[in-house]
């Protein structure tokens, strides 16, 4: 699409009211109040749109707690039910252009990088996991029951949990809304999807790709709104089965806590703070080069982004004199201008968060290699960062930052790096960089990592499940693993002699 009709486009859709989707109505929220969408780009407010409240959520429970027991979806062929997600995924990739424009504008993320990845990975994610619906399969059991001249057969179903409650985050919400939508609905169930308040454009658009797929109303709803409003009274209400949230520790853990009471099934993405092992063997020029993308791509704003690389003290200053190198030749601009390599943070909240934490590193005894400062007086632009002279210990090591901040430490051996390495609450994901296999193999099995790359920048793959260790979350996205968390497992005795 050429950029003339892919702007008149996004234009008449930024110019259309934006409601919610609650069975097949479009409705404003009960209260009418409304959330400004900004450009984080130009920090301009392109649209509004409607902040969901309880009775709101209510309603779309309501709904999708109707269509979850219609006869229409409960006994749909699972070939038909494959047929439909598979007819969303051709959507989504006729309209990438659009959807991209939308994200580039919500989020700040360069548009090859909303298209090709966010966009194009979600297609690729719903077709994958279209295939799942008919193959969702029990097994026979062999069973013997101490009833003389008795003979029973014994057998278990899959079946789908309920209604699932899904809450996105604002990194890659298209991405992120497959990941949550292929799996649902391969199983069977329904959906309540909340994008985050601040890029709820292009999961409105996505909405209406779902209408035009054919769905049976209020299989899928969206509802747009603040996480203390809508996402607690989703989380909280009673007519949900399961929620899938991707997003923060803290909100995390409020969202676990809220959803004990009813005791929903409950899966949790959250935050990381990845190590990159840089071996002394490596090939120094493809490290920096995958890690440079890794940590710099979307601003930063990626849960499995390698933000603390340890480099082996033999290449440890020819390694930060290529990241520092790299960071200060980077084009950083709005992510709709081609000639831009990074865009800006999300919101000016993330933007002040990041800057905070780059100072407190500072302060803290951190010396900056390159970059540490925002970027223009518009827009919520930083610069992208090297941090060195650290100690595992400092905030800036321990906490996820969530920007285009990374850490380099050095390390003398492996026993020393592994124990770095691991020496977090998170365990999302871990990088090895080294030509060396068996040192390869003895390290990957001590990382405390939900998924290891070696040799490679991150590169999620739709049968690839992903999911973290310790306070990273439990559960998984992707996958076959990921089906399993919205179906139930139902076992059948019968007796027949």
């Amino acid at each position: 699409m050429n950029a003339s009709a892919l702007q008149d486009r996004v234009g008449r859709f930024l110019r259309e009211p934006k409601r919610l989707l609650i069975g097949d109505k479009w409705l404003p929220a009960a209260s009418e109040e409304t959330i400004p969408v900004i450009n984080p780009a130009t920090e301009e407010v392109v649209a509004t749109v409607a902040s969901a409240g309880a009775p709101d959520v209510d309603r779309a429970v309501q709904a999708a707690r109707r269509a979850f027991s219609s006869r229409e979806w409960r006994r749909m062929a699972p070939d038909r039910r494959e047929e439909l997600i598979r007819k969303l995924a051709d959507l989504v990739e006729q309209n990438a252009d659009e959807l991209a424009g939308l994200e580039t504008i919500d989020n700040g993320m360069l548009f090859g990088f909303a298209r090709d990845l966010n966009v194009m990975g979600a297609v690729g994610v719903l077709r994958y996991m279209s295939g799942w619906a008919s193959k969702i399969e029990g097994s026979i059991r062999q069973v013997s029951v101490p009833i003389p001249d008795s003979q029973f057969f014994a057998f278990t179903a899959k079946e789908p949990v309920g209604v699932v409650a899904a809450i996105l985050p604002w990194n890659v919400p298209v991405m992120l809304a497959a990941w949550k939508l292929g799996p649902a609905l391969a199983a069977g169930c329904t959906i309540v999807l909340k994008p985050a308040e601040e890029t709820p454009l292009a999961t409105l658009r996505l909405a209406e790709l779902v209408e035009e797929a054919g769905f049976p109303p209020g299989v899928v709803n969206v509802i747009t709104g603040f996480g203390e409003t809508a996402g607690h009274a989703l989380v909280s209400h009673p007519g949900v089965d399961k929620v899938s949230f991707t997003g923060s520790v803290e909100t995390g853990k409020l969202v676990n806590h809220s959803a004990t009471d009813t005791l929903k099934r409950v899966t949790l993405e959250l935050g990381g703070k990845s190590p990159i092992l840089v071996l002394e063997d490596a090939d120094v020029d493809a490290a920096l080069e995958g890690s440079a993308g890794g940590i710099f791509m979307n601003a930063g704003q990626v849960c499995v982004a390698g933000s603390r690389m340890y480099a082996h003290r033999r290449i440890f200053d020819r390694v930060v004199e290529g990241l520092a190198n790299g960071a200060k030749r980077l084009k950083v601009g709005p992510g709709s201008d081609p000639a831009s390599q990074m865009g800006p943070l999300v919101s000016q909240q993330q933007q002040n968060r990041v800057l905070g934490l780059i100072r407190q590193g500072v302060r803290d005894g951190a010396s900056l290699a390159a970059g540490g400062d925002r970027i223009g007086p518009k827009g919520f632009f930083v610069q992208p960062t090297v941090l060195v002279g650290l100690r595992n210990d400092m905030t800036v090591v321990q906490e996820e930052v969530f920007g285009p901040v990374i850490t380099v430490q050095r390390f003398e051996d492996i026993d020393e790096v592994v124990v770095a390495a691991n020496d977090t609450r998170y365990g999302l994901g871990a990088y090895v960089w080294s030509r060396d296999i068996s040192k390869v193999h003895q390290i990957v099995p001590l990382l405390r990592a939900g998924t290891v790359w070696v040799n490679t920048p991150a590169i999620p793959h739709p049968a690839l499940p992903t999911g973290g260790f310790k306070q990273s979350g439990f559960g998984r996205d992707l996958g076959r693993e990921s089906l399993e968390h919205y179906l139930e497992t139902k076992s059948v005795l019968i007796r027949v002699q």
